[in-house]
């Protein structure tokens, strides 16, 4: 069954401390709440210690009067199991339940997420305190859902606790039954590292070199993922133990977790926690850095996994932690932006975060809507403006999903793998913000998907086109459904590095790119990586002589083999390759109906502009606008009307014009508009259309 938000209209909400805060403040708050157009808060997520103040004594009293305030407003409420922060009775007594670094040093209380998944007793103990609280507020009028801790896996997403280690031979011999398997898939010959007693087997720790058994630090990965999940699952089933009626979410999108099994197994639908600001810090590469509007790719992979969400956390002001500000203050109308993006991308629910910023603790400098002095400032009037808007658009566009014909395809198998191996890792994270930065200045909606063991071809069949940069661990069943995908209409572009390693992370001995080879009709006969002191060689396109050019080539290259009659060579490398120059870079193959793309590189923007210029990949409403690349246009369509709303997103900080060749209406404003309309900085249009 899809995992989806269901809702009757989109709503905005916001996060809430009461226990931050005088007692006396609460009512000024949740009245000032709903009067700007908010209807949902959530509550709870860090404050064990005021539900359990010593271990097996609740009390509920505190949040009590919370919930009927609420309800007393109009304001619905999210409740955060607690189980992010345990409570300092708990790790005192209990100091089995804390985290260790793959140094052996120990967490310590003081922060958050410094506990482990695996420890029995804690394991217990948060689905204990989870179970009370759904025994005590299931009935509860103002409740609306369930939130399961706190973004799992932030802030650290490695385990190394003896628990850990325990889990880790448990799991291990589920997997793989036997020692003599586990050898096998870990390539244990290799430098003598074979076991021949369980207890022998551990997690990766410290080596001289730094790097450790590539396998065992593949399935260390898969291990914690699995441990996270069976931790929410622990506490999902304490809650419906209970409650049956409400939602039950969790939010985060962080490593080591397959964040779309999670949701799949015990989730009603998942949510995001959405920082446009953290583009600041680790902007994408080129002279042209797409910054907060890159943001719309960690929403694609949202939506990927619930194709209507919510945002948990929606930033709303300057962010830093403890010592310092990181981020710019929000600029006039980048707030209601980036709302508008969450919910351009499929978010029915939005929760700022925070509501106020903190006045003590680490976060004292990650702010709010409201500033510590609490008086209105712009982003409460910018809040209250989109509250106003989404009143009257908010029924109209609930339950509306994102409508694209091409996606960017991912895996996790490829992305944990990809963080030791320092060759494909950063190849990846190159093409795939090439294509989003192409595509996104093309006016092109793009999907985010990730190919997963259940993944059919049908469920690919929506697309026209798929991207899939750099798949090096690429397995026959999931080749099988790229092909049978293909032969059915489709086209695919694969990049350097394609299909040369199985599911374990091991080599495989047949030519690149391995499984895919005869759908792509190439073989890889000579690769490179482009030296520190080498500059990166360029391709000469074969066809389109008047194609704009040169491209840079990437930092690594196949040299490719045409192997097949039909294969048709797109483009060169060209005479700065040096001893292959001339040969092939970007081949073209039919296979049944559609076509593979192989390009021997590592994508830049300029060479999927070029690529999609081939592949006429243009806006699917290029007969209505005419947008500059600096405002995004992303479409959400009623699946059962067919109602269409289109989103004009500007993030430049210079106006934009935008011409509408047939008239439409904005839904935030009501006029009717046709011709020349020129967006300040950060406007929004959202268009019926």
């Amino acid at each position: 069954m899809e995992k989806a938000l269901r809702a009757s209209r989109v709503r905005l909400g916001v996060c809430y401390y009461p226990e931050h805060w005088p007692e006396s403040l609460w009512e000024d708050d949740l009245r000032r709440m709903h009067e700007m157009g908010l209807e949902v808060i959530r509550i709870g997520e860090f404050a064990w210690s005021l539900f359990e103040p010593e271990e097996g004594r609740f009390t509920f009293d505190l949040f009590d009067r919370v919930m009927d305030l609420a309800h007393r407003h109009g304001l619905g409420v999210i409740l955060g199991t607690p189980t992010a922060t345990p409570p300092a009775w708990l790790t005192h007594r209990y100091p089995e339940v804390l985290n260790v670094s793959q140094a052996g040093v120990v967490y310590r209380h003081g922060q958050r997420r410094h506990y482990n998944y695996n420890a029995p007793v804690y394991r217990d103990l948060c689905a204990r305190i989870a179970g009370r609280m759904a025994a005590h507020y299931h009935d509860h009028p103002a409740l609306v859902g369930w939130q399961i801790d706190n973004e799992l896996n932030c802030e650290v997403n490695v385990f190394y606790a003896p628990a850990d280690q325990a889990a880790f031979r448990v799991w291990l011999k589920d997997r793989y039954g036997t020692l003599e398997r586990l050898n096998e898939a870990w390539g244990a010959v290799f430098w003598n590292q074979t076991y021949s007693d369980w207890e022998q087997v551990h997690l990766t720790g410290p080596t001289p070199s730094a790097a450790p058994n590539p396998h065992q630090a593949l399935d260390e990965k898969r291990f914690i993922s699995d441990s996270a999940i069976a931790f929410a699952r622990l506490q999902a089933e304490a809650i419906r133990a209970h409650d049956t009626t409400h939602f039950v979410t969790t939010n985060g999108l962080f490593g080591h977790l397959d964040s779309h099994r999670l949701t799949d197994e015990m989730l009603d639908f998942f949510s995001y926690d959405s920082y446009p600001q953290f583009a600041t810090l680790w902007p994408d590469g080129g002279d042209d850095p797409l910054l907060d509007r890159r943001w719309g790719a960690n929403l694609s992979v949202t939506r990927d996994i619930s194709p209507l969400f919510c945002v948990m956390e929606q930033q709303s002001g300057p962010g830093g932690w403890v010592n310092r500000i990181e981020q710019p203050t929000p600029r006039p109308g980048q707030l209601r932006l980036w709302t508008y993006q969450s919910i351009a991308h499929g978010a029915d629910l939005v929760l700022y975060f925070r509501w106020r910023t903190a006045t003590v603790g680490t976060e004292i400098y990650w702010h709010g809507i409201n500033d510590y002095h609490n008086r209105p400032n712009r982003r409460c009037a910018e809040v209250a403006q989109v509250g106003r808007e989404i009143a009257g658009l908010g029924a109209a566009l609930a339950g509306a999903r994102y409508r694209a014909d091409v996606a960017i395809l991912r895996d996790y198998a490829n992305e944990w793998d990809g963080e030791l191996d320092t060759w494909h890792g950063p190849y990846e994270r190159q093409s795939v913000a090439a294509w989003f930065k192409a595509l996104q200045h093309r006016h092109v909606p793009a999907d985010i998907v990730y190919l997963r063991p259940e993944t059919a071809a049908s469920d690919l069949g929506r697309y026209r086109c798929l991207i899939y940069p750099h798949p090096t661990i690429l397995t026959d069943d999931a080749a099988a459904v790229l092909k049978e995908y293909v032969r059915a209409g489709g086209t695919i572009v694969f990049g350097c590095r394609t299909g040369y390693k199985d599911d374990r992370g091991h080599c495989v001995m047949r030519p690149f790119p391995g499984p895919v080879a005869d759908l792509c009709g190439v073989t890889v006969e000579d690769f490179t990586r482009i030296g520190p002191h080498q500059q990166e060689p360029t391709i000469r396109w074969e066809v389109s002589p008047g194609h704009p050019g040169p491209f840079a080539s990437g930092p690594f290259n196949d040299i490719l083999r045409v192997e097949s009659a039909e294969a048709q060579v797109l483009a060169v490398y060209a005479e700065d390759a040096g001893y292959y120059a001339g040969k092939p870079a970007l081949v073209e193959h039919p296979w049944g109906g559609g076509s593979a793309y192989t390009f021997g590189g590592v994508f830049t923007a300029p060479v999927a502009h070029a690529l999609a210029d081939h592949l006429s990949l243009v806006s699917p409403l290029a007969d209505r606008l005419t947008v500059p690349p600096a405002v995004e246009l992303a479409v959400r369509e009623q699946p059962n009307s067919g109602d269409r709303f289109v989103f004009l997103l500007n993030y430049a900080d210079t106006p934009q014009t935008v011409r509408i060749h047939r008239e439409a209406t904005d839904l935030l404003s009501g006029e009717r508009l046709d011709g020349e309309r020129t967006l300040p900085p950060y406007e929004v249009l959202v268009l019926r259309c």
